[in-house]
């Protein structure tokens, strides 16, 4: 049983650490998250970061490249605010399309987009939702993606999100979550509800 005298030299020595690693990450400049992984839960943090940046009053850019058939909660939400550019540029998940040129020409369309808020230093942050598929199917080139990336506005925040993100992706990134699917509610005949999946 740990004793109070015990929880408090590690309670100490975690604040000397801690302290320590503040003090050194000084550097002030942009981030590249990439959340990615097979489990729920990717574009949901990235809208949560999206939450978050409205309430640091930030200029916010959306872009989901292959959500788009269906209408989700966060559109819904996050159309309410001005500050909040909003994009839906995909036609749905690739195996509803069932047509590889009009899936590239959608991304293209929605990379587009994305390139034009990426130059812009208007935009505070920027989420790619789903660009993972994207670049994991081809059918945008990683390099010209990493290319824009990197010449973006110093201080411009990035969200991808999406499974199968490729290792050149995840490299450059700054921050990369991996999401671990344990259990999944579809799986087990319940469909998507609202609130949770849409």
């Amino acid at each position: 049983m740990t004793t109070d005298a015990d929880y408090q030299r590690q309670a100490a020595r975690k604040k000397r650490i801690i302290d320590a690693r503040i003090e050194k990450a000084q550097e002030e400049r942009g981030v590249l998250v990439v959340n990615t992984g097979h489990g729920k839960g990717k574009s949901t943090a990235g809208f949560g970061m999206v939450a978050r940046a409205l309430g640091h009053d930030m200029r916010i850019g959306v872009v989901q490249f292959i959500k788009g058939a269906f209408s989700t909660g966060e559109e819904a939400f996050f159309r309410r605010f001005p500050e909040v550019d909003y994009h839906v540029m995909g036609e749905g998940f690739t195996w509803e399309t069932q047509n590889r040129e009009r899936d590239i020409a959608a991304a293209e369309a929605a990379w587009a987009q994305a390139a034009k808020m990426l130059g812009d230093a208007r935009y505070d942050f920027v989420l790619l939702d789903e660009l993972n598929i994207v670049l994991n199917k081809q059918y945008l080139p990683v390099a010209t993606v990493l290319e824009t990336l990197q010449a973006r506005p110093p201080m411009q925040h990035v969200c991808i999100t999406g499974r199968h993100a490729p290792e050149a992706l995840l490299d450059y990134a700054d921050t990369v979550t991996w999401m671990e699917l344990r259990k999944h509610a579809f799986k087990a005949g319940v469909k998507a509800m609202k609130g949770v999946e849409l």
